[in-house]
């Protein structure tokens, strides 16, 4: 492994993980935390030793640059050789620490096989674009990146450059080789309902953020727990398989799959319908992603057939869940409306978590921005624009629910 991303929260568990797989660097977003990581790094290797590791690549000169590219000019960069400090180590023989807004998208163009880009929101774009211009195979798992970059990420992606991670879209992959393309009728995403399954938008007015993370089947971060809640991440996900896939809109669907066994499924002309059950585990869509085409072996456990279990579907409630809908509309009207969807999205979320807005304000909230966006007047030709509009949604959220 060539590097490690993270935030910077929790620099201890950086360092450990650092350690335990052998990585010349870590990236971290936050300029502030780097302090603290070198702390974390050097407490963590004095304790447990430096392992062996092979001697990591020198970082690429450029977006185009290959394996065999010489390190760059400057001053020396930090990293650890297989026997000790190389001449482009530290001293300490420790992992070399980037910090801020750019650390981690330079890591993200280090010549390696497969870039994993995991970051929460928005915030993910420039590492997938930095990603897909040096070449990497991108694993994403990053949607929000696919989604607000639009055309900036899918006109620069090489057939098969991009991998999915959602166990969706995972799942779609991996039934699309069931036959050609010709041939699909439909994609159908699955849904859990969250854990408001069955209620009415009445009954939704006075849901609290405890309860909005108390998600049914996933362990998963704030953002995206709260996300299942309101279903707006089943709506990036309907915006991502279009994306992805390269299908309408309209041959897109989504049903309601409470136990979370059937991850997604693709409808053919002869009326099969292919499916992928397993349990709800991410390290399966993970190891795919890491290593697609082919399948990790006990990657993770497969469904006991040996006990009587029952699947049930049923469609979407969208008077009490519109979320998706409106993430219909966003992606119809094109250009920056997806980004201002996620971008106003992802400011209610924070308000609803810190109590400022109720939880049916979020999506209300988010259709009232897309409905003031001119999306025709604001195509997406550059980074700058996909930023200046997530910027004027987020402050157009907060001015709403202030």
């Amino acid at each position: 492994m060539v590097a490690l991303a993270a935030g910077g929260g929790q620099p201890g568990l950086l360092a450990a993980q650092a350690a335990e797989f052998g990585v010349a660097a870590v990236a971290v977003a936050s300029p502030g935390a780097e302090t603290e990581v070198q702390a974390a790094l050097r407490d963590h290797f004095s304790r447990t030793g430096r392992p062996s590791r092979p001697a990591p690549p020198s970082p690429p000169s450029g977006p185009d640059a290959d394996a065999a590219s010489p390190a760059p000019s400057g001053p020396p960069r930090s990293f650890p050789g297989p026997d000790g400090p190389s001449p482009l180590s530290s001293s300490a023989g420790l992992p070399r620490v980037l910090a801020g807004p750019d650390a981690v998208s330079e890591v993200a163009a280090w010549p390696c096989d497969v870039v994993l880009n995991g970051v929460t929101g928005a915030a993910g774009l420039q590492a997938t674009l930095s990603a897909l211009d040096a070449g990497r195979t991108l694993a994403l798992a990053n949607k929000e990146s696919l989604i607000v970059g639009g055309p900036l990420v899918t006109s620069r992606a090489k057939p098969g450059q991009i991998v999915p991670v959602d166990s969706e879209h995972s799942t779609i992959a991996q039934c699309l080789r069931s036959g050609r393309e010709s041939e699909v009728r439909r994609l159908v995403l699955t849904a859990s309902g969250g854990p408001f399954r069955g209620w009415s938008r009445a009954e939704l007015a006075d849901v609290t953020p405890k309860q909005a993370l108390a998600h049914p089947t996933w362990n998963m971060g704030p953002v995206i727990t709260i996300n299942s809640a309101t279903l707006v991440n089943k709506g990036l996900e309907v915006i991502e398989a279009h994306l992805l896939f390269g299908f309408g809109l309209d041959r897109v669907d989504v049903v309601v799959h409470p136990q979370s066994i059937v991850h997604s499924m693709v409808e053919f002309s002869d009326g099969a319908t292919i499916i992928q059950a397993s349990p709800p585990d991410m390290r399966l869509p993970i190891s795919l992603g890491l290593a697609w085409p082919d399948r990790v072996p006990e990657a993770a456990p497969g469904l006991d057939w040996s006990t009587a279990a029952t699947w049930t579907f049923e469609p979407l409630d969208d008077a009490a869940f519109p979320a998706v809908a409106l993430a219909r509309e966003a992606a119809a009207a094109g250009g920056t409306a997806p980004a201002v969807y996620n971008a106003a999205n992802e400011a209610c979320v924070a308000d609803f978590q810190a109590g400022r807005i109720s939880f049916l304000r979020i999506v209300d909230t988010v259709a009232q921005i897309v409905s003031e966006h001119d999306a025709a007047r604001t195509a997406v030709t550059s980074v700058a624009d996909v930023l200046a509009v997530d910027d004027w949604a987020r402050r157009r959220a907060r001015e709403l629910n202030a």
